[in-house]
């Protein structure tokens, strides 16, 4: 019965990729659906990408481990999120709309007038480096998954999960990976509405999981964790809140806000993604607190999902599960990958190499570098299996501290310039990527995406106020913004 609900599964991803694929013939097309897409569409796919297994495995292993505690993830997340749409989303679709643009670089590029190509070729480093990374790790919690719900070996589970992925993307483009998203968005939804709630119920109500956790280490319910009210407790808690930081300009949520077909989309689709992404979080972690009540001592706390839904449900909900812990991995995968894709070639060879050639060699290519990142991604998985929570916030971080504090200022400081943001951009992600290589666990493991922010926003206003603007920003701001508010 589980691998029957799988079967079709695949059969439909697939589907969606033929279906897609007939709108992938160019740049626009393939990376961002033609700029068509409805708001239902936009805000399921934002927020299935932004959360991936991440949150189906890592953040219920997260509950289940620390408690209480994990619910500053679940603030810091709903924050980002609502001020990424109603503060970010409008004036960065006015402005890219505007350019034409398809990509973040083509933004930046206009936005600063680069005629060197310098931001495409730095966001071509950076996305590469953290696609791969973050690529490997969803690959990673597919294997986990098929290793748990099937008892399949963790490579074949990885290979499986692989090859659907590369299909439908690779051939359906950013249309198919948005209506897979709104697929996978709204099975992870309906999920984790109803398994916390089953967990609950399981282990006799509120109140004994409270009793039990208390009687297993009174820590679990403490806001600050283990750590009690200290520097590492509230280094620990500002930086689960920082996570949510990326909402506000990681570049494959903002491709989101660049695929909607109108301005209008926009602001009907942030009622649903905050909805969603509220039902999201608090359904991982209290799923995760109920599991530690039902199953105290397993060895590693990203399974679980598995273990509840093996034992609490038929089989044929099992098989649901594991369609729905697949579905979180494959909704940001195939973003990632048609992320990595759009900087090799729109931001590299259409832009800089061959700007001559035809739209559809292009497609035909990007769908070519589709698979090969894919593959290089694939490789890295089979060779280890890694802890997907911190794996997947390390190259969460480095994406959005390279583009979030470089976007933020283009969008809302008429002052910044184009060496501001490109020393902003390094400065971000070589911090990030610094702190965790070597200072992290010396300054109370705290998170690097704070760092990496905090470097990214100095380096882009203080090299900013020592430099010119490009011609015009200001005035083009202004008719940005008054548009938006109109």
């Amino acid at each position: 019965m589980i691998v029957a609900v799988l079967v079709v599964y695949g059969l439909v991803l697939l589907g969606i990729g033929v279906w897609g694929g007939r709108e992938s013939k160019d740049m626009a097309g393939y990376y961002v659906a033609g700029k068509k897409l409805p708001s239902w569409v936009i805000a399921f796919s934002s927020n299935a990408t932004g959360e991936s297994a991440w949150l189906l495995l890592g953040l219920t292993g997260m509950g289940y481990a620390i408690g209480i505690h994990a619910l500053w993830i679940v603030f810091g997340e709903v924050l980002g999120v609502t001020v990424a749409w109603v503060f970010v989303a409008l004036p960065f679709k006015e402005y890219t709309d505007r350019y034409g643009a398809i990509t973040v670089p083509d933004y930046l590029t206009a936005r600063f007038h680069d005629t060197r190509h310098v931001f495409r070729l730095v966001s071509a480093v950076i996305v590469l480096s953290m696609v791969t990374v973050y690529t490997t790790a969803q690959l990673t919690a597919i294997g986990k998954a098929f290793n748990a719900f099937l008892n399949t070996s963790y490579n074949a589970g990885v290979i499986i999960g692989a090859i659907v992925i590369l299909f439908y993307t690779s051939v359906g483009g950013f249309k198919a990976v948005a209506y897979s998203d709104l697929l996978q968005g709204v099975l992870m939804f309906l999920g984790l509405l109803v398994l916390p709630i089953v967990g609950f119920a399981a282990a006799g109500g509120w109140t004994p999981v409270i009793s039990s956790l208390r009687a297993e280490n009174p820590a679990l319910l403490a806001p600050m964790g283990e750590f009690g009210l200290s520097v590492a407790g509230v280094a620990s808690a500002v930086g689960f809140i920082a996570i949510g930081f990326a909402f506000l300009g990681a570049p494959q949520l903002l491709t989101r806000f660049m695929s909607a077909r109108g301005r209008g989309e926009i602001v009907d689709a942030s009622l649903i993604a905050v909805i969603c992404v509220i039902v999201f979080d608090i359904g991982a972690v209290f799923a995760g607190i109920a599991g530690r009540s039902l199953f105290p001592g397993l060895a590693d706390p990203e399974t679980i999902l598995p273990m509840m839904t093996t034992e609490l449900f038929p089989s044929i909900f099992t098989g649901i599960f594991l369609v729905i812990v697949l579905a979180a991995s494959m909704s940001t995968v195939d973003s990632l990958l048609i992320l990595a894709s759009s900087a090799v070639v729109r931001d590299v060879v259409q832009k800089i190499l061959h700007p001559n050639l035809s739209e559809l060699r292009l497609s035909l290519l990007g769908k070519a570098t589709t698979v090969i990142i894919g593959a290089v991604a694939l490789a890295l998985a089979l060779g280890e299996v890694r802890m997907i929570f911190w794996f997947v916030l390390f190259a969460w971080s480095g994406l959005a501290s390279a583009f979030t504090p470089v976007v933020l200022c283009s969008l809302f400081w008429k002052r910044t310039t184009r060496a501001g943001a490109i020393a902003g951009m390094v400065t971000g992600f070589l911090t990030t990527v610094i702190w965790v290589v070597a200072i992290k666990e010396h300054v109370w493991d705290l998170y690097e995406m704070i760092p990496g922010f905090a470097a990214g926003f100095l380096a882009t206003i203080g090299v900013s106020l020592v430099t010119e603007p490009p011609e015009g920003a200001a005035e083009e701001m202004e008719s940005v913004w008054k548009a938006v508010r109109r």
